[in-house]
């Protein structure tokens, strides 16, 4: 059995007792203010056995020659993200599973960019550390091993695939804006960022305009879980109206807690909806884009 979207810490203790050699764990925790902070906390206290993916220096390429968009955190290519797939251990074969400590505001990113990959075996852990932890599942600290790894060197041994998500360039969004299928926004930022009351990141304040506002965190429950299909279901229908599901496109500041909201909505029973990565940090720097607030 395969896990795509999310998976209960049971499960993975199953997975790891019953295919230790199929699953590849990454922890993601990072802090924007303190972009070490989550590999402290990673090295301090962790799911055994899991690696470390930055969210800086592993899922974002800040040089114009290897990103895909602009913005705080561009994609690398996908050629250059699947060698360090496979510097870690990742075949096609392989189960991930994805967690962080911040609500799955940045171990969604890597989740995302493994379906943009073709790698549908993916989920995020849900509950995080957290839920692991009071599952008593097994932890570790310390420098972590480099077992699975693979030299750069050698061929890789992920081999990418047709995606299976949607994303969007800056230019595709600017068009679509402006033909009749307009698309439905789903801004994931908290709503005083979303409303332009404050902007503690990117240069100018406000929202694309005609976008709706959903914070990431609104998907989780008061224990760190994500909601219930249902719960889902009836919370997207009243943010979206009358609007088509399959219009939506999700953006946030840099296109990383935009995910959730994706991942909420495949639990809701949309299927996947797509992915504006540049989102506020990319637009806002255009001298021609348009500002809501």
């Amino acid at each position: 059995m395969t896990y795509q979207t999310i998976i209960s810490a049971s499960q993975l203790q199953h997975l790891i007792k019953t295919q230790p050699s199929k699953v590849v764990i990454f922890d993601c925790s990072f802090d924007l203010a303190d972009p070490d902070k989550g590999y402290t906390q990673f090295k301090d206290n962790r799911i055994a056995g899991a690696l470390y993916a930055s969210l800086d220096t592993d899922l974002s390429a800040h040089d114009p020659v290897n990103a895909v968009n602009g913005g705080r955190h561009p994609l690398p290519r996908r050629e250059i993200f699947a060698i360090w797939l496979s510097h870690m251990g990742v075949t096609n074969d392989t189960q991930v599973v994805v967690y962080d400590r911040q609500g799955v505001n940045f171990c969604g990113r890597l989740w995302w960019m493994l379906k943009w990959c073709g790698h549908a075996s993916v989920a995020v852990l849900d509950g995080g550390l957290k839920g692991w932890t009071d599952a008593h599942g097994a932890l570790e600290s310390g420098e972590p091993t480099t077992a699975k790894s693979v030299e750069l060197n050698q061929a890789p041994s992920f081999q990418l695939s047709e995606p299976l998500v949607k994303m969007l360039s800056l230019d595709e969004l600017k068009t679509e804006l402006g033909s009749s299928s307009r698309p439905t926004l789903v801004d994931a930022r908290a709503t005083p960022r979303y409303k332009g009351e404050v902007e503690p990141l990117d240069p100018v304040a406000g929202h694309i305009p005609g976008a709706l506002n959903r914070p990431f965190n609104f998907n989780l429950n008061s224990e760190g879980f994500f909601k219930s299909k249902e719960e889902l279901n009836a919370e997207f229908e009243a943010l979206l109206h009358s609007a088509s599901p399959h219009s939506v496109v999700h953006q946030c500041g840099s296109g990383v807690s935009a995910v959730p909201n994706l991942i909420a909505m495949v639990i809701a029973g949309y299927g996947y909806t797509s992915l504006y990565p540049g989102s506020w940090s990319e637009w806002s720097r255009q001298p021609d884009a348009p500002v809501e607030k």
